[in-house]
């Protein structure tokens, strides 16, 4: 069985999936796939290149990605963002299925579509302000800029609504317990 974990950024997902893998439990990260993917895949570079231009790549083998420049490329309309992904997410997919993986970890599971490579979904939520600060202190940017994140996912009651199990990471919740009760949930008592 394929498992989906999703949640907005800053609800901590990934710190979750750390806990997950502590307990032997292997978590593909689409995220730094794509990192990884667009830094390695000479196809995927050119097609970023070719979209955005020369400036999407900073170094000289254009290897080094220009975060700067694609994040305001993709925040600058919504059909630039859906460009973007339509270059990345399907070469994550094909890694992810490639990967032998039986969890996946996305911010945006749902909206790329991701959700049909797996059976179930676990979305991780947090409150709105915990989020803001989190992205405010891990990426050094402002809370306006980190609101603007948080607007281009799903909300996170949507989110919620369409998972079939959820943790609250809300810095007060005990996780460990939640983590027990997804697993159980799973049928994984081996990894309890």
């Amino acid at each position: 069985m394929k498992t989906g974990i999703t949640g907005g950024i800053g609800s901590g997902k990934s710190y979750v999936c750390r806990l997950l893998a502590r307990r032997g439990i292997e978590v593909y990260d689409c995220d730094s796939a794509a990192k990884r993917l667009m830094r390695t895949s000479q196809p995927l570079r050119q097609q970023l290149i070719d979209l955005i231009g020369p400036q999407a790549y900073t170094s000289a083998d254009g290897q080094t990605l220009n975060k700067a420049a694609v994040a305001q490329f993709l925040l600058a309309s919504e059909e630039n963002a859906h460009s973007i992904d339509a270059i990345v997410h399907p070469a994550v997919f094909h890694d992810f299925q490639e990967s032998g993986c039986q969890w996946v970890e996305s911010a945006i599971l749902y909206e790329s579509g991701l959700d049909r490579l797996v059976d179930k979904v676990v979305v991780v939520t947090a409150p709105d302000d915990v989020r803001i600060a989190r992205i405010v202190q891990r990426d050094g940017i402002t809370p306006e800029k980190a609101r603007q994140w948080i607007d281009r996912q799903w909300p996170q009651a949507l989110v919620r609504q369409k998972a079939d199990y959820e943790i609250v990471n809300d810095g007060t919740t005990p996780l460990d317990d939640q983590i027990d009760g997804l697993l159980r949930f799973l049928g994984r008592e081996d990894n309890i």
